[in-house]
């Protein structure tokens, strides 16, 4: 490794999919520290709690020595700063996602402009997953267990389980 710079990769992770762990991966083998930041969610409605999503990072990132997972509450720049991360990773799935994330970029820049924004793209078989599908088609009582780990999977049918009262 080049380089010591911590990245941190923000997202609400409701929950973590192959996709995210895909870009966790390949962070891990550029960077020497990432930061799987877990936002509280205040802006979204989340399926899974922040102690819930939390659990579920580490354990999809746990065969990683230089990957954390930590929670964040408020303002991502004040997170970077506290982390003292020079990078913010973002993944981009499809081009839809470009407009938004560059918006993002711009804006992060402006907040914090010794922290570059570096992109990543998941694998070709990962980049149509979405949290929110993996939600949706689980809800739906279709399977999701090639878009998620197993351990994630048996978390997300008990959660439907239990918010639904159907065994998916």
């Amino acid at each position: 490794m080049a380089n010591d710079l911590t990245v941190v990769y923000p997202g609400t992770f409701d929950p973590i999919t192959l996709g995210h762990e895909d870009v966790v991966r390949r962070a891990a083998q550029l960077f020497a520290h990432v930061i799987v930041a877990v936002a509280a969610g205040h802006h979204k409605k989340t399926m899974f709690s922040v102690a819930e999503r939390i659990d579920m990072a580490r354990e999809a990132v746990k065969d990683y020595p230089n990957v954390q997972v930590e929670s964040f509450d408020g303002l991502m720049r004040d997170f970077v700063v506290k982390c003292g991360a020079r990078a913010m990773l973002r993944g981009l799935r499809a081009v839809t996602d470009f407009d938004y994330e560059f918006q993002l970029a711009g804006m992060n820049r402006s907040l914090m402009p010794d922290v570059e924004t570096v992109f990543l793209t998941p694998g070709d078989k990962y980049q149509f997953i979405s949290s929110t599908f993996v939600r949706e088609i689980a809800t739906l009582g279709g399977e999701v267990d090639k878009f998620v780990s197993p351990g994630v999977n048996q978390r997300l049918l008990k959660k439907v389980r239990h918010l639904t009262g159907v065994n998916p």
